[in-house]
């Protein structure tokens, strides 16, 4: 399943314009501390977080991470999405809480 596909199923709004919508997702990883999702997510993987500083980019980056979810409402800094356009890194928001993002997506990935 690719970024796209994820966004289309979980309604998500996605805020850059020049991350990579076709990229193969390998999995999720939640957590909003840069130093755990540094030590402990995958390539390829989706992170899930309510951060919304620019140094979320950078985690994403060093990780190769398939895109950064937003949830709770809340909306990326315009220093966030400066970067994450110059980085090609996919940011996607939601309006649900994290815990209900991670259960949908963890049910549409075993499928």
């Amino acid at each position: 399943m690719n970024v796209r596909d994820i966004v289309e199923r979980l309604s998500l709004e996605v805020k850059t314009a020049k991350g990579d919508l076709q990229r193969e997702v390998r999995g999720c990883y939640i957590s909003d501390l840069l130093s755990d999702v540094m030590a402990n997510a995958r390539e390829g993987e989706l992170w899930i977080t309510l951060q919304t500083h620019p140094n979320i980019i950078a985690v994403a980056v060093l990780k190769n991470l398939a895109g950064i979810i937003i949830t709770n409402k809340r909306t990326p800094e315009e220093e966030t999405l400066k970067k994450a356009g110059d980085e090609g890194v996919t940011i996607a928001v939601s309006q649900s809480p994290t815990f209900e993002v991670g259960g949908k997506l963890y049910t549409i990935l075993q499928c």
